[in-house]
């Protein structure tokens, strides 16, 4: 079916100020209720606006479950390990493996990690469950033999999946739950490592004081006590409003829940409307303790919680995330090993070019930073690395999560001098005058206009030798030989045979120094040379360092800039000056 676009062609708003000329369009809006009609929160004196984030809550990864069920091809047993170690080896302390009564793969996962030394000793399994008596009775069959894990039961208690779903009112899911955590209990009896978890799923869109009722319920049968607390996680199973309704939900659970010190209090969003981290932070300023999430945010639908997002979010605001992510590159290749589906390049922190600016005003500021940067770590007396990070368009070093900043600045058609200045230093160990960045961008310019493609680091190098290195050996003046002597006080002589346009000959000049004695052997050959500005400096640390020399000349009346670069600085220097007369 072939859907043409409408251009929105109804009236303007009465009142719409004279600047906002947007008109009334023709998609069925009016079909949708808002958030507020659909679940209303009591009023109370909330405190979630101005708390803050302190520490890390407890992250539990949903990927062998959660994110599993939303592949097209959920994950084999090979990929689900190496999952799994992935997620003991970046710090996680309990982690969702599977639903073990939904398929024979998932319980027979869960059967393996059984086994002696298969889970470490301070790392949690959670599996999950419906509500439902033979399939409780398989998720413990398939954790007999654990030393820790959580029982994780969930139903959903929403009007809309209450009607329509489970074909009960009230009353009558109230009755589902309570029956499956007393069957819970019973088939837990005083097993020891063993603790519990309950969601009513679609929390968001259940009433409040329902949705409290049920958890009251549970955590009294459970006898939740602070020694031996009750999970109560809260998921927004389908987002649809904006965060700070979640953050009132959550926030009114955790001030009136019965028994508050036995509750480990719980958040599960998602990513419906694309505010699933938006939502778990303000959950936690809401008095959330522990977030549900997936690596990278993979789920149904737009996903979970993107669990990397937020850790990394805490990590930028100065707390420890209580997670190992400097690795970013290897977790992304391993997920997306185990998921089959790509990390987006844009994705926050992880994607291959969040690190990474074309345009020329950002690599200014990033190029002016990064040197800043660098400069206060040397007066402070300490690594770069430790030094307190503020570079502009960089709201982390991307050298904390195992980047190199090779990728940070990369040339396009908009760049700008800055950047390429700094592919130039950080690639080649060229430092460029101000005034020749400003020519060779131009350069720059013309080659990718014309390409329409990236230049990468290499033809960048590649360019400006074409354009200034090699030009002391390919145009129409050619130095075949030459000689320099120092004659007298400051006085040097310069003698050289000079190949220009075919015709060969010697020719001498003097001066206060070897260059202005070259630039006289050019007046002498009929070229007249006038040296502008000199700078050289070594490509690199120690003797052996190849020096690179930039000389901007006016010759003939025309200024141009030339660049030489050799392991003498005279001889770098000498093709600076023919790098520019044959430019």
């Amino acid at each position: 079916m072939n859907h043409a676009l409408r251009t929105p062609a109804g009236p303007v708003p009465d009142g719409a100020p004279f600047w906002n000329p947007q008109r009334g369009g023709s998609m069925p809006s009016h079909r949708y209720r808002p958030a507020h009609q659909r679940v209303t929160v009591p009023d109370f004196d909330r405190s979630w606006p101005t708390a803050r984030i302190t520490e890390a809550p407890l992250w539990v990864p949903v990927d062998l479950r959660d994110g599993n069920q939303a592949l097209a091809e959920p994950m084999d047993p090979a990929r689900k390990r190496r999952m799994f170690d992935l997620l003991v080896a970046m710090g996680f302390k309990e982690i969702e493996v599977g639903y073990p009564s939904a398929s024979q793969a998932d319980f027979d996962f869960v059967r393996d990690l059984a086994e002696p030394g298969a889970v470490p000793g301070d790392v949690t399994i959670v599996v999950f469950t419906p509500a439902i008596p033979e399939l409780i009775e398989r998720t413990f069959a398939s954790i007999e033999g654990v030393e820790r894990a959580v029982v994780h039961l969930y139903t959903a208690t929403a009007p809309v999946w209450r009607e329509v779903v489970l074909g009960r009112d009230r009353d009558g899911v109230h009755r589902l739950v309570m029956d499956g955590a007393a069957h819970v209990a019973r088939l837990a009896g005083d097993r020891p490592g063993v603790r519990f978890q309950f969601s009513p799923e679609v929390f968001n869109q259940t009433e409040p004081e329902y949705a409290l009722r049920v958890c009251d319920d549970v955590t009294a049968l459970w006898d939740a006590s602070p020694d031996r607390p009750v999970v109560l996680n809260l998921p927004a199973t389908v987002e649809i409003a904006t965060p700070n309704l979640y953050a009132d939900q959550i926030e009114f659970m955790h001030r009136h829940l019965a028994r508050r010190d036995a509750v480990i209090l719980s958040v599960h969003p998602h990513n419906d409307r694309g505010t699933g981290v938006a939502c778990a932070e303000l959950a936690l300023l809401a008095g959330a303790q522990r977030v549900e999430g997936c690596l990278f945010g993979n789920g149904e639908r737009t996903g979970n919680v993107d669990l990397v997002t937020l850790a990394l979010n805490l990590h930028t605001q100065g707390v420890d995330p209580r997670l190992d992510l400097s690795d970013i590159d290897e977790i992304r290749r391993t997920v997306e090993h185990c998921n089959r589906l790509p990390v987006p390049d844009r994705h926050p922190y992880a994607g291959a070019l969040v690190h990474t600016a074309f345009s020329g005003t950002h690599q200014d500021a990033i190029r002016k930073g990064m040197a800043h940067h660098a400069a206060r770590a040397a007066d402070l007396g300490v690594p770069a690395a430790e030094a307190p990070w503020d570079v502009p368009y960089l709201p982390i070093d991307p050298a904390d999560l195992g980047r190199s900043y090779e990728a940070v600045i990369r040339v396009n058609s908009q760049s700008g001098k800055g950047g390429i200045a700094y592919l130039l230093q950080t690639e080649h160990g060229l430092d460029l005058p101000r005034r020749l960045q400003i020519e060779f961008a131009k350069a720059v310019q013309r080659e990718t206009d014309g390409s329409g493609a990236e230049m990468t680091a290499k033809e960048l190098g590649d360019l400006f030798r074409t354009e200034y290195l090699d030009r002391a050996d390919t145009g129409p003046v050619q130095l075949t030989g030459w000689r320099t002597a120092h004659t007298g006080p400051e006085r040097h002589d310069f003698t050289g045979t000079l190949r220009i346009d075919g015709r060969e000959g010697e020719y001498s000049g003097s001066g206060n120094g070897p260059l202005s004695a070259l630039t006289a052997a050019l007046g002498a050959a009929g070229i007249r040379v006038d040296v502008l500005d000199y700078v050289e400096h070594a490509t690199g640390p120690g003797q052996g360092a190849a020096a690179v020399a930039y000389v901007e000349c006016r010759v003939n009346g025309v200024t141009r800039w030339g660049a030489g670069q050799d392991t003498s600085v005279l001889t770098a220097s000498i093709r600076a000056v023919l790098s520019a007369v044959n430019r």
